[in-house]
């Protein structure tokens, strides 16, 4: 009997964009806006990304593949 590996669901939004915009644009978050976190992505606007802590946080779940979509889906690296 062979198995085959756990493949867990991933987002269908690109790792790469969200890392991206994560780091040019992510004190407004745009990453969030990218993803469908709306409210969230508001919060960081009139927060500036909470002084740039939350924005640095958000950018290290992404890279790690911790960060999660609207749907709950982790946005996660597919190559």
């Amino acid at each position: 009997m062979t198995s085959q590996p756990y493949s867990e669901p991933v987002s269908p939004k690109s790792w790469l964009t969200t890392v991206l915009l994560s780091f040019f644009l992510g004190v407004v978050g745009a990453h969030r806006f990218y993803t469908g976190k709306i409210g969230t992505g508001v919060l960081m606007i009139f927060t500036c990304g909470g002084v740039g802590v939350w924005a640095l946080i958000d950018f290290i779940m992404i890279l790690i593949g911790n960060f999660k979509d609207s749907d709950g889906l982790p946005v996660k690296n597919q190559s």
